[in-house]
């Protein structure tokens, strides 16, 4: 729940936006704190007196005192532990049609329950010698989907759940379906581009590994010669060269993994950006480079099985 309301500290006094919030509010909305500590669960239980001041509210109301400890006063009586502070955030943008833009540094948070019980459900306000009544109902429940592609399909449970209780459309659903939209095109980018480089990549070395085994085909004319003399036949010789070509591209895909898991574990603790590879992708970057010595060295074997014998033994 958030409302608007005066905090007054001794003969300083702001305007703040009060927001009575659950002890993951810190992390949902991405806030840290500069000094002291959140509000818990046990504050909840226990209906406690407490607030956490927003960066600029307690440059505000303590220039130049420490606010934890300190006391602050919201509405005529209701009187407030300081216990902690946020670090100032630059104010969110409105995301097209799906958010509106949040003003984080001029708020002062306490706990929900304890909101609920101080204040109720309507607030009374006096303004130019008369009085006003506002009923005052949760503001905004913000919700965290573990992936990207559960986003929408939450939402349609969380619309159906909430139409279970609410017989009028007093409730909105907000998806920043700007935000999932923009992401996924950039993912979409992000895959086409990787996809580009990687299959260029893969020709580029499939025909070096093809001129390699070319070339090792025709410094072994006489060894094919020989071999078809004893009795070997033509699926003999294209097994053996195909197997050597596909030998080759285990190991450089083997060489190429563990250079990949080595930088990856190198990016995650020097440069300390978390990095994930899943066992999967790993199986499926080696079966890659099998592939690539099937395809690319049929061609190198099937040449050598088509050799005549005995042109094969002249070779010199």
């Amino acid at each position: 729940r958030e409302y608007r309301k005066v905090l007054r500290y001794l003969d300083r006094k702001q305007e703040a936006r009060v927001v009575a919030v659950t002890p993951d509010f810190l992390l949902t909305n991405g806030l840290r704190l500069s000094r002291g500590r959140f509000i818990n669960q046990l504050d909840n239980e226990q209906f406690a007196n407490i607030a956490v001041l927003a960066a600029e509210t307690a440059e505000t109301l303590f220039p130049f005192e420490d606010p934890i400890g300190r006391s602050i006063r919201i509405d005529e009586d209701h009187y407030y532990r300081i216990v902690g502070v946020t670090e100032r955030r630059r104010p969110t943008d409105a995301i097209g049609t799906s958010l509106s833009a949040q003003e984080y540094n001029r708020d002062v948070y306490i706990p929900f329950m304890t909101d609920r019980v101080r204040f109720g459900d309507v607030l009374v306000y006096r303004r130019a010698g008369t009085w006003e009544k506002e009923k005052l109902e949760i503001s905004r429940i913000t919700v965290a989907v573990d992936q990207l592609r559960h986003v929408k399909k939450t939402a349609e449970i969380i619309e159906g759940l909430i139409g279970k209780f609410h017989d009028q459309e007093d409730t909105a659903v907000t998806v920043p379906l700007d935000l999932l939209e923009q992401a996924e095109e950039t993912q979409r980018i992000f895959t086409l581009v990787l996809g580009s480089i990687a299959s260029i990549a893969l020709v580029v070395g499939g025909i070096g590994i093809m001129n390699i085994m070319l070339a090792t085909v025709t410094e072994r004319t006489r060894e094919i010669g020989v071999r078809r003399a004893l009795g070997a036949t033509r699926s003999d010789i294209t097994r053996q060269f195909l197997t050597e070509a596909v030998v080759l591209c285990s190991a450089g895909g083997l060489l190429g993994v563990g250079l990949g898991i080595a930088s990856s574990y190198f990016v995650t603790h020097f440069i300390e950006l978390p990095t994930l590879i899943p066992g999967r992708a790993a199986v499926l970057a080696w079966s890659v480079s099998v592939a690539v010595g099937v395809i690319f060295g049929s061609y190198p074997a099937r040449r050598a099985a088509l050799m005549d014998p005995i042109e094969a033994l002249r070779h010199e």
